[in-house]
């Protein structure tokens, strides 16, 4: 038995706040969502997703933004889409080191939680 792939990334969100969280991953991020299936729909949350990148946000009682724990997502256009995150008047952070091959930002969801993007560099 091995492990072959991830299937998606789920992240914690406050109860009531799918319409805030469709502005910023889907106006903002430019991830589509997707249907829950009903019986999971009933607990709130969205789901969403990106070429292969699946995202579930989840409802979480007393909930508490991930500020360390992240999820990272390739992308291209880096800067531009940073300066939309900012524009939108949600934090970002472009102080990260490069990692070897690539160029990255950490930006945060309305809710707090911390997600990390990277664009590889060419060469």
């Amino acid at each position: 038995m091995k492990i072959l792939n991830i299937d998606h990334v789920q992240i914690a969100m406050p109860d009531g706040k799918e319409e805030k969280a469709r502005t910023f991953y889907v106006h903002i991020l430019g991830f589509t969502e997707i249907p829950k299936p009903p019986e999971l729909a009933k607990r709130g949350g969205v789901w969403l997703q990106a070429g292969n990148a699946n995202l579930h946000l989840g409802v979480e009682e007393n909930f508490r933004p991930a500020r360390k724990a992240h999820p990272a997502f390739i992308v291209n256009g880096l800067d531009a889409l940073v300066e939309k995150v900012r524009s939108a008047g949600h934090e970002t952070d472009t102080s990260q080191p490069p990692l070897e091959g690539y160029k990255r930002a950490h930006i945060f969801d309305p809710f707090g939680n911390r997600i990390e993007l990277m664009e590889k560099l060419d060469g």
